[in-house]
């Protein structure tokens, strides 16, 4: 039995081999694979199992920088398969902390928000904070997309929702946490102040594609909770698929938040 994609693939992968990755997948794409599903079955995976070796000291940072710069590549490359749907007239700003890796998981999630027909709009990391918060509020984005946060970064993005919140930005955008440490310490997402959370690109997808607006007077209690575990390495999402969704959704307008067709 042939060894599967996404097994032949890591091994050039964190052997810096782009020729190698670059074959395989367009050889697969000339087999009838589809581009959604090698950029969430075998580029998105690739992308959490190098940042795992990494952070468990298993491979160096030249490995770990070779792989993400295939990965970027490879799902540049996979962009222009995607089917397109036809324009839904929603909006998703997606910001990540850090370079690297995150970067990639937050292009392919901006681009599966393409490719359902939303306004996918990638703003990445660097950004100063100000300019994030003009942005949200200029474009109106039904959803913010917070991916790839380092442990050090948790307070600054605690910070940022509580600042969103505070100033009415968008009051109806639900604020989504996805990937880095909000993976692996349960319950993380709901202490930076999120709305809800999405273990991997194809859950966020489906379950934004579900979300109403939030209500604008949905107070959600932010703060360091006393005990919180870190996720133990090979366990699955719990219960729910790995999305956790808040209550109390309404609808409503949110100051400074343009609604869409108005950007």
């Amino acid at each position: 039995m042939p060894e599967p994609l996404l097994t032949r693939y890591l091994q050039p992968l964190l052997a810096g081999r782009r020729a190698e990755c670059f074959t395989l997948i367009n050889k697969a794409l000339q087999d009838g694979a589809a581009a959604r599903g090698l950029l969430t079955e075998v580029v998105w995976p690739a992308m959490t199992q190098v940042d795992r070796l990494f952070r468990e000291d298993l491979i160096n940072t030249a490995a770990e920088n070779m792989a993400a710069r295939i990965n970027r590549t490879v799902a540049d490359m996979l962009q222009a398969h995607l089917p397109q749907a036809p324009p839904k007239g929603k909006r998703a700003l997606i910001h990540c902390v850090e370079h690297g890796h995150e970067e990639t998981g937050a292009q392919i999630i901006a681009d599966l928000f393409a490719a359902q027909g939303w306004d996918s709009y990638l703003v990445g990391a660097g950004v100063p904070r100000d300019e994030l918060l003009k942005l949200t509020g200029r474009l109106g984005p039904n959803v913010f997309v917070v991916y790839g946060t380092p442990p050090s970064a948790v307070p600054d993005v605690r910070s940022l929702i509580a600042t969103i919140r505070e100033i009415g930005v968008c009051a109806t955008m639900q604020v989504i946490a996805s990937g880095g440490v909000f993976n692996r310490a349960d319950g993380l997402w709901q202490e930076v102040g999120a709305d809800v959370f999405a273990e991997n690109a194809p859950t966020l997808i489906e379950l934004a594609e579900s979300l109403p607006p939030r209500s604008p007077n949905l107070q959600r209690p932010t703060g360091l909770v006393k005990k919180r575990h870190r996720r133990r390495k090979g366990m699955g999402p719990p219960a729910g698929a790995g999305a956790y969704e808040a209550p109390a959704i309404g609808a409503g307008a949110g100051f400074g938040c343009l609604p869409p067709g108005r950007a």
